[in-house]
């Protein structure tokens, strides 16, 4: 069955044949021997009120509108700090302000492209505060903590409250936030700027990926878009389809 999407910024015409698996990347394996070893490390790891290592940290809280209709909890941990990029991409959490874009809760929340508005499962009342290095989203929702598959467009409750989350993040973050791709991206000289996501090619709900898959640093709005294309274009489709991917520049 045809589908497309825009995984990456190739020329226009590439397209492949490949099947769907619909595992995700939560099950990626490190590719290729040969490259250099992949380090588990990171420079900066999170605190409850995070300012050390190598870390992007909000800009002072300007939307007091949106501060106001968030649950406590969240209201308490951004008056701390507003947002951050942690992990060297991989965990961005955003703050109330209104720039930059993509830093910006009120704009992933209620904007012209808010995460309910592309991914049909996500309500208008879930709280987006969060996305980790792949563009899979943290939604708060009637106080716990609930993950966007983005590739497939679902979600899933993962039981924690937002403190639980916060310390799961920082005590294994690798493990808990499915970072082994960026290791991987890091590991071949790669590095997410504040405002990027990690663009993966193919898809990591495709078959194929098992074998090799190449990265790519994007814009996050360009991957959160590309994300969303991707899971309509796969809805409704059985694992084991072979589908087509048509890549646009």
């Amino acid at each position: 069955q045809p589908g497309s999407s825009k995984p990456r910024g190739d020329a226009g015409g590439v397209h492949s044949i490949t099947q769907l698996d619909l595992r995700g990347h939560a099950s990626f394996e490190p590719t290729n021997a040969g490259r250099r070893p992949v380090s588990t490390a990171f420079d900066g790891v999170p605190t409850s009120s995070p300012a050390r290592g190598d870390m992007y940290l909000g800009p002072p809280i300007d939307d007091l509108e949106i501060l106001a209709g968030l649950p406590g909890p969240l209201i308490d941990f951004l008056r701390r700090c507003n947002g951050y990029v942690a992990f060297h991409g991989g965990l961005h959490i955003r703050g109330a302000c209104f720039a930059p874009e993509w830093h910006s809760l009120r704009a992933a929340w209620h904007g012209p492209v808010a995460l309910h508005r592309q991914f049909p499962a996500v309500l208008p009342s879930d709280v987006p505060f969060g996305e980790d290095a792949l563009g899979d989203q943290f939604l708060l929702r009637e106080g716990s903590v609930w993950r966007l598959r983005a590739e497939q467009g679902e979600i899933e409750e993962l039981g924690l409250s937002l403190s639980e989350f916060d310390l799961a993040a920082r005590e294994d973050p690798v493990q808990f936030l499915s970072l082994q791709p960026l290791l991987e991206f890091r590991s071949q000289g790669g590095m997410l700027e504040p405002g990027q996501l990690l663009s993966v090619y193919p898809p990591f709900v495709m078959a194929e990926a098992g074998k090799s898959v190449s990265y790519e640093a994007i814009c996050a709005l360009d991957r959160r878009t590309s994300l969303a294309a991707l899971a309509a274009e796969l809805k409704g489709l059985a694992n084991g389809t072979r589908v087509r991917i048509e890549i646009s520049g």
